[in-house]
């Protein structure tokens, strides 16, 4: 697998002119990799994120999934947002089984491969339940378990623990990293969190706003069986705190300039 997005803009008309949301994105993901993109709120993350799964079109530049271009969503990318987006009326059984369903696939089969990434993420004795009965942290987990169903070459995902508590954060990014070393699946995630990056992640790309640019690749050299310890390592700190200077460098450069 290999993404690779060159040269990308995106602009979008206001009353008060052209909005550059996103200048000369150049970046890439491998096989297997986890890869992190990190930035303050405005810097255009999300829509980086939603012109990868092919929910929005560049102005200029391409975006391409093992040499073909991305026009459109397609299953070669699975996408797991903040919000849940289980839907509500089905049991977790059935919203795990949807995309399948939409592929072709046969009841039998559909049942299986459910089942299967259900009890992958930890959830097979909840499959008869409904999204309404579960907590915050095991409908991320079911949406996790739905986008690996269909088995994308890599999964896109959007601030995924945003909106959960610390413990709980703390919790799926344990659970997230030990699903990528179990499955290999390549991962392009988006966060405002930085230590969540260095946490999870092989490389980061640094972000900055107005227009959003890539400021810096990190490449990082950390223990590959991370578990919470490694966040008392020194060099997570060295790594986080040189995340921060960056941004908050950038962030004093932009209001001076203004």
């Amino acid at each position: 697998m290999h993404l690779e997005v060159s040269n990308l803009y995106k602009h979008f008309p206001t009353r008060q002119g052209l909005l550059v949301a996103l200048k000369d994105i150049n970046m890439h993901v491998e096989t297997g990799e986890f890869v992190c993109v990190v930035g303050a709120s405005g810097s255009g993350k999300s829509t980086l994120l939603r012109l990868v799964a092919g929910l929005d079109f560049p102005t200029t530049g391409e975006i391409t999934v093992d040499g073909e271009w991305v026009t459109g969503p397609g299953a070669d990318r699975g996408m797991v947002f903040q919000s849940y987006t289980l839907y509500p009326w089905m049991t977790v059984q059935k919203n795990v089984e949807f995309g399948l369903k939409l592929q072709g696939l046969g009841g039998r089969v559909r049942r299986q491969e459910a089942s299967y990434y259900l009890n992958m993420v930890g959830l097979s004795q909840f499959a008869q339940s409904f999204p309404k009965e579960l907590s915050g942290g095991m409908k991320q987990r079911v949406a996790i378990a739905r986008a690996l169903a269909n088995q994308p070459k890599i999964l896109l995902m959007d601030e995924p623990f945003g909106a959960l508590d610390v413990q709980t954060k703390e919790t799926l990014q344990q659970f997230l990293l030990d699903l990528w070393q179990h499955t290999g699946t390549s991962i392009l995630m988006i966060t405002h969190d930085v230590g969540e990056a260095v946490f999870l992640s092989q490389r980061i790309y640094v972000m900055t706003s107005r227009p959003g640019t890539i400021l810096q690749e990190i490449k990082l050299d950390l223990p590959s069986d991370r578990t919470y310890t490694v966040r008392r390592h020194p060099r997570f700190h060295a790594y986080q705190d040189k995340i921060m200077d960056l941004l908050r460098n950038k962030q004093e450069g932009s209001v001076a300039v203004f």
